[in-house]
C-alpha cells in the first residue's frame, strides 16, 4: 500500500467509551500536522515550460514522460474526529493521489530539449464526490481508537456505500500503451499521459472486481500482466494474469490463504509467479476485540511461494523463511533448479505505528540516528526496523532455502531496476537511501537523502554498492531508471528523481548517470513550483505514449 516505508499506517487502541446520545457527537476537523514538503499543493492548470536546467540533458536520453504519484490531501490538510467513541485521524499516506509529470521533447534528433512540467489530482470516484460536496466527507477509518474506527466504517458505509475513500496515490504503470494510477485499496484509474486527465476505472472488462496491487509485473517473454489483490475477507488473496493487449483476464486463482497477509508486491520469473505470505496481517475481527486492524506477529510463520504462471493454490511450492517484513521486491529470476528472490527486508514491521505520545516515532530509529553520510549512517544488522537488501535462494528440487542480507551500510527502500530485466537475472539494482536522522524527527514520515546502486555478483557475501548522496537537507522521492537509446549494457542509462531542498524550498529533478553514479548529476532541472514528497515514479518513453 501507499504507506510502505513512508509512514506507519495503523494504530488502534482500545478505550471503553460511553454511548453517545446521537451520532452528531462525531465531528470532523482539519489537522495542521502537515509541515515542510509533505504539505499539499494546488493544481497548476496547464503544463508550463521549464527553463532552468543546470548541466545538459544527454543526446541519447529518450523523449518521454517522467511521472510520479503521491499523496496530496484535499482541502489543505488531514481530517480527524473526536467523540465519546474516541479519536480517529487520517494520516498523510491517505491523501488523494496527485501526479507530477516532466515532459522531455525535442523537435529533431539532436535538437534543443523542451521540458514541461504539470501536475493534477487523480479523479477517483470518491475524489469527485468530495469535490462536489466542497468539503471532506469520509470519516477517518485508519488510525485511532478501535470503537471510533468501527463507527467510521459504519457511518461511511451508510452515507457513501463504501467504508473509506479511494486513494490512487501510490504508483503509475503502463500496459498495452495505456497508463494507470493505482493504490491497492481499489481498482486502477486510466490516465491520459499527455493531459493527466483521469479517464475512468480499469476492471479488465469486468473480470476483476477487487483491490489491485500497486506493483503489477509484466511477464518476461509474453508481456502479460501479473497482478494480485488482497482483501480482509475470504478470498484473502487472488492472483490474476491479464493478456498482453489488456483486454481480458487469461487466468485467475484464489490462492486459499488462511489469513489476510498485507502483501504489497509480487514477483515474476520466466515461468513462475513469486508470492509473499509474511506475518503482517489485516484482521477486521481484531477491531471488535479492541486490537489493531494491522498487526505484525514476529513469532508467526513466514513463507515465499513459487507457482507456475497459470497455476492454482495446489501448484504452489512453499518455502519457510525467517519471519520478517518485506514491502518491496527488487527482482526474481531462475537459476537452473533455483529461484532467486531479492527484496528489502526488516526483521520487524513499522506497522502499526506506536501509540505513545512521547517520542512516538523516535523509537523506530534508536541506535540509528545519524546524518546521511556514509560514515555515520551505518546500523547494526540486528536493528529491527532497518531495511537491508536480502537474497533468498529457493531450490525447487530439494526445497532448500538460503537467505542472507547482502547490504549493511544503509537502510534502503523503494527499489528499481532496468525494466528490461524484470523476471530475468540482473546485475544492478537502484534504491533510495533513508536519512535516519531526518526521518526520526519527521513524525514517522521517512525521508530519503540519497540513492544507491548495487552490483549483484555471484558468490559474494556482501555486494558492492555505490552511493549518490544529496546535499544536506535535500531529499528525494519517486526515483526510476531510464534506459539509454540503443543501450548495450544493463546500466546504460540514468536514474531520475524528484528532489526537494528544505532550506531553499526549491524542488528539482536530478538526472544521474548510472555508469558514473557517485559523480554530480549530468543535469539538474529546477521546477517552477514545489513538488511534495511522494511514492513511486516511472518513465514512459514517447514510443509507448503515442
Amino acid at each position: 500500500m501507499a504507506f510502505c516505508s513512508y509512514t506507519f499506517k495503523v494504530n488502534c487502541s482500545f478505550q471503553r467509551p460511553s454511548i453517545p446520545t446521537n451520532v452528531e457527537d462525531l465531528k470532523g476537523s482539519i489537522s495542521s500536522v502537515l509541515k515542510s514538503n509533505f504539505a499539499p499543493v494546488e493544481e497548476i492548470g496547464e503544463a508550463v515550460q521549464v527553463s532552468t536546467v543546470q548541466g545538459n540533458i544527454p543526446d541519447d536520453f529518450p523523449e518521454g514522460v517522467y511521472i510520479r504519484n503521491g499523496s496530496n490531501p484535499l482541502f489543505g490538510g488531514l481530517k480527524s474526529t473526536k467523540s465519546i467513541f474516541g479519536k480517529s485521524s487520517h494520516v498523510w499516506i491517505e491523501g488523494e493521489g496527485m501526479l507530477h509529470a516532466i515532459y522531455f521533447t525535442r523537435e529533431t534528433r539532436r535538437g534543443t530539449w523542451n521540458i514541461f512540467y504539470n501536475n493534477k489530482h487523480v479523479q477517483t470516484d470518491t475524489f469527485k464526490m468530495e469535490i462536489h460536496r466542497k468539503r471532506p466527507g469520509f470519516l477517518p477509518a485508519i488510525e485511532g481508537d478501535s470503537p471510533a474506527i468501527l463507527l467510521a466504517y459504519i457511518l461511511n458505509g451508510l452515507r457513501f456505500g463504501m467504508v473509506n475513500k479511494y486513494l490512487s496515490n501510490t504508483n503509475i504503470f503502463e500496459h498495452s500503451k495505456k497508463y494507470y494510477s493505482i493504490a491497492e485499496n481499489h481498482l486502477p484509474q486510466e490516465i491520459d499521459i499527455h493531459s493527466l486527465e483521469t479517464l475512468g476505472n480499469w476492471n479488465v472488462n469486468g473480470a476483476w472486481n477487487r483491490p489491485f496491487t500497486s506493483h503489477p509485473k509484466k511477464a518476461p517473454g509474453t508481456s502479460e500482466l501479473v497482478i494480485m489483490g488482497i482483501y480482509p475477507r475470504k478470498p484473502y488473496f487472488e492472483l490474476g494474469v491479464i493478456s498482453a493487449d489488456g483486454k481480458k483476464m487469461v487466468h485467475k486463482a484464489d490462492l486459499k490463504f488462511n489469513r489476510c497477509s498485507l502483501c504489497h508486491d509480487i514477483g515474476v520469473t520466466e515461468r513462475y509467479n513469486v508470492i509473499m505470505d509474511f506475518p503482517l496481517t489485516i484482521d477486521m475481527i481484531r477491531l471488535f476485540r479492541g486490537e489493531s486492524l494491522i498487526k505484525y506477529d514476529k513469532d508467526g510463520y513466514a513463507r515465499i511461494g513459487v507457482m507456475p504462471r497459470y497455476g492454482d493454490a495446489n501448484s504452489i511450492k512453499w518455502f519457510d523463511v525467517q519471519p520478517c517484513c518485506v514491502f518491496h521486491l527488487i527482482n526474481c529470476f531462475e537459476d537452473n533448479d533455483e529461484v532467486v528472490v531479492r527484496g528489502c527486508r526488516a526483521l520487524e514491521s513499522v506497522l502499526p505505528r506506536p501509540s505513545s505520545k512521547v517520542n512516538k516515532f523516535e523509537s523506530f530509529f534508536e541506535g540509528s540516528k545519524a546524518t546521511s553520510s556514509i560514515e555515520n549512517n551505518n546500523a547494526s544488522l540486528e536493528e529491527p526496523f532497518f531495511y537491508h537488501v536480502c537474497e533468498w535462494t529457493l531450490n525447487m528440487r530439494t526445497g532448500e532455502v538460503k537467505e542472507k542480507n547482502v547490504t549493511t551500510k544503509f537502510s534502503l527502500e523503494f527499489p528499481m531496476i532496468n525494466e528490461k530485466f524484470i523476471g530475468l537475472r540482473n546485475k544492478f539494482g537502484y534504491l533510495q537511501v533513508v536519512d535516519i536522522e531526518a526521518s526520526s524527527i519527521s513524525e514517522g514520515l521517512a525521508k530519503y537523502g540519497g540513492l544507491a546502486k548495487l552490483h549483484f555478483r555471484e558468490d559474494e557475501e556482501l555486494i558492492k554498492a555505490e552511493y549518490h548522496m544529496f546535499p544536506k537537507g535535500t531529499f528525494c522521492s519517486g526515483a526510476t531508471f531510464v534506459q539509454k537509446i540503443q543501450s548495450a549494457d544493463e546500466d546504460d542509462g540514468w536514474v531520475v528523481t524528484f528532489t526537494h531542498n528544505e532550506s531553499t524550498n526549491v524542488s528539482q529533478v536530478y538526472v544521474v548517470d548510472a555508469k558514473s553514479f557517485a559523480k554530480q548529476p549530468v543535469a539538474t532541472i529546477t521546477l517552477p513550483s514545489r513538488v511534495p514528497y511522494g511514492f513511486h515514479g516511472a518513465f514512459m518513453p514517447s514510443d509507448q505514449a503515442r
